[in-house]
């Protein structure tokens, strides 16, 4: 991205689950579509609208007895030209739908516990983790190969481009890289669950973890970077279609822009956990939240809500976060700034400060590069940090308490 690059705002709100949206991913066809899997047991389809840039519900499978907790498409092919839509569930299946009947067109069973995530390759390979601690490889509805070397549930899968490489991410706080069934090398460096990959090319990879960092490894082993923004858990990463900028979201109610080693934005949300981001094609950023609903974002301003979307939606924000005050640690409120420390411009977008008002309360601002002016995001109270105490969820044996998250 250019130094001149257009900040993301908001593009559409998209209403039609009715409990948490636990994945998202983009669509084959329709071009720039949205497909989408809730605890609802749902998965849908959301097209461009004809005659605006907003989306329309256009497709519904229902047929998993429990929730969907990750989606994926399949390139088109004679068979399927169309292609496909996965979706993997907590009732330990794989299903695969197409976009001319909603009675799935095979299951893949195998996995003995939740299908957490799916990844495809360019000749219709299909890579899936489950918190059975394995990863299980499909092609043309046969099983392939299980890999095993895990200790604990997997929750991120990725195909590499090239050299039929796989890469696997578990709560055992690694990430693994496999050839032809074998663990070729393991890579360490989080400290908590990894629970997003990204493929940058076939070289290098990102990884994201409960550790609040992410990570860019080269598939030789190295460690080449370590990026540091979120102040909890990281649930989902995706690279932007110019292959070397990313977007990340977790349970600090943000979802992130990154370009040249920076965060370059801070995309607050009025939610409280921002499970899955995805990108299109044309650029938008998807995020499926925890309220249900699906939010695109666009740095394209033909695609952008009007000025009162955007403010309603901003609105929408600093009310939720308002009423969600954010924990003060050890930090001790006569070594703030007083409200003098808001005179002085934010040097980064999303960039936060503290400052002390004058009744000794503390509030939480945040940079707007956009608005050129610090943007109050809540009242702190108490300690923040990628830990289970402040983000109040819990792990077991590296499955999420209750399938809650």
């Amino acid at each position: 991205m250019a130094t001149t690059r257009s900040m993301y705002c908001l593009r559409a709100v998209l209403f039609g689950h009715t409990s948490d949206v636990r994945a998202v991913a983009a669509a084959h066809y329709p071009e720039n579509g949205i497909i989408t899997g809730s605890r609802d047991c749902t998965a849908r389809i959301w097209s461009t609208n004809s005659g605006d840039a907003g989306l329309t519900e256009t497709f519904c499978m229902k047929s998993h007895s429990k929730y969907v907790s990750c989606v994926c498409a399949v390139l088109p092919d004679d068979e399927y030209p169309f292609g496909l839509i996965l979706t993997g569930s907590n009732d330990n299946t794989i299903r695969a739908f197409s976009l001319d009947s909603s009675v799935p067109k095979y299951t893949l069973s195998g996995h003995t516990d939740t299908v957490s995530c799916l990844s495809v390759g360019k000749f219709g390979t299909v890579l899936s983790g489950s918190w059975d601690k394995t990863a299980k490889v499909w092609l043309k509805q046969k099983l392939l190969m299980t890999l095993e070397d895990h200790e604990m549930a997997i929750w991120a899968v990725k195909i590499m481009p090239e050299h039929g490489l796989m890469l696997t991410g578990s709560a055992d706080k690694m990430v693994k890289l496999w050839r032809a069934g074998k663990c070729e090398k393991t890579f360490k460096g989080h400290t908590d669950c990894v629970r997003g990959l990204a493929v940058l090319s076939s070289a290098d990879f990102l990884s994201c973890s409960n550790d609040a960092a992410v990570r860019r490894w080269l598939v030789t082993g190295e460690c080449m970077q370590v990026y540091y923004g979120h102040s909890n858990f990281i649930y989902s990463i995706a690279v932007l279609p110019n292959g070397e900028d990313f977007v990340t979201s977790g349970e600090d109610r943000a979802i992130k822009v990154w370009s040249k080693e920076e965060c370059v934005q801070t995309i607050l949300l009025p939610v409280q956990s921002v499970w899955s981001v995805a990108c299109l094609g044309n650029g938008d950023i998807v995020a499926g939240c925890s309220d249900s609903v699906t939010r695109v974002f666009t740095a394209d301003p033909s695609r952008m809500l009007d000025e009162a979307g955007q403010n309603a939606f901003k609105e929408e924000v600093a009310s939720y976060i308002s009423a969600k005050p954010s924990d003060l640690g050890e930090i001790k409120p006569e070594d703030l700034a007083g409200e003098e420390g808001l005179l002085v411009p934010g040097k980064t977008d999303g960039q936060t400060t503290m400052i002390r008002k004058p009744n000794g309360s503390v509030e939480a601002h945040q940079w707007s590069a956009a608005d050129n002016k610090w943007m109050k995001i809540g009242d702190v109270v108490g300690s923040a940090g990628a830990t289970p105490q402040t983000s109040g969820k819990q792990l077991h044996q590296g499955k999420s308490v209750l399938g809650q998250f």
